[in-house]
């Protein structure tokens, strides 16, 4: 029987350079995002912290963690719509084991 929704973990690293109120935007929109499509089960701001290397020259992100469940096909989507927003440096989502 096919999986009618599934959990998964998306993280996603900001523009450190934005201002407070274009990142908190910018947090709300895929919460909204994640909303519409299943249920946000967490949300963590790590916050702003060093990158391991050197993204379009910034050596800094803000890091936030979404813990989420929705359909399968959902995830793909929202990482589709993370490359294309300006702002967004990296995104990963991963499939969590039940």
């Amino acid at each position: 029987m096919a999986k009618i929704t599934g959990k998964y973990e998306v993280l996603y690293i900001i523009d450190a350079t934005l201002g407070e109120e274009e990142t908190a935007a910018l947090v709300n929109k895929f919460k909204a995002m994640v909303e519409a499509e299943g249920t946000l089960l967490n949300i963590d701001e790590w916050g702003k912290r060093r990158l391991a290397y050197l993204i379009n020259d910034m050596a800094e992100g803000y890091y936030v963690l979404m813990n989420i469940e929705t359909k399968p096909e959902f995830p793909a989507e929202l990482e589709r719509v993370m490359k294309i927003t300006d702002g967004i440096l990296r995104c990963l989502t991963t499939a969590v084991e039940e």
